[in-house]
C-alpha cells in the first residue's frame, strides 16, 4: 500500500507533482508493481484528486479518513479493507524506489511468519548525513 495525502504541510498536492510527464504517485505505483513479492498494489488516499489520478492510469485505491496524523495511520485503516497476509508500507514520495528494496523488506516476513514487521536499512557512510535532518539515524 502506498499512503498518499493531498494536504502535506510542506508540499500540498505532492502525490500529483509532475516528474518528467508522470505524477509522483504514478511513478511510485509503477515501481511497486515491479516488486516480485507483491500480489496487489493499492494507493490509500483521503483525496478525490489523488483517487482520480490513480484511476486514470488503471491503479487501485482505497479511500481513507482525512484525520490521520501519519501515512502509517492511513495504511492501518486501509489494511482493514483488504484480505492480506502481509501489508507493505511503500512511501508515496519515493518515485524511484527500487522494487528489490520492497522484496528485501518482505522476504523476512515470508521466511518467518511469526515476525510482526520488517524494514530495510542502509549504513550511513557519508559524514554529512549525520547532520542532515532529512536522514533518519534510528
Amino acid at each position: 500500500m502506498i499512503p498518499a495525502r493531498w494536504a502535506s504541510t510542506r508540499f500540498p498536492g505532492k502525490p500529483l507533482a509532475d516528474i518528467h510527464g508522470k505524477s509522483m504517485i504514478r511513478r511510485v505505483h509503477e515501481q511497486s508493481l515491479q516488486a516480485m513479492s507483491l500480489d496487489k498494489v493499492y494507493v490509500a488516499t483521503d483525496d478525490g484528486r489523488i483517487a482520480d489520478e490513480v484511476k486514470s492510469f488503471g491503479g487501485d485505491f482505497l479511500m481513507t479518513s482525512e484525520d490521520h496524523l501519519s501515512g502509517t495511520d492511513r495504511l492501518a485503516e486501509a489494511a482493514g479493507y483488504v484480505d492480506a497476509d502481509i501489508v507493505v508500507n511503500i512511501q508515496g514520495d519515493q518515485p524511484f524506489i527500487e522494487p528489490e528494496m520492497i522484496d528485501e523488506a518482505v522476504q523476512p516476513l515470508l521466511d518467518d511468519p511469526a515476525l510482526p514487521m520488517a524494514t530495510v536499512k542502509q549504513k550511513l557512510t557519508d559524514p554529512r548525513d549525520f547532520d542532515n535532518p532529512n536522514v533518519s539515524r534510528l
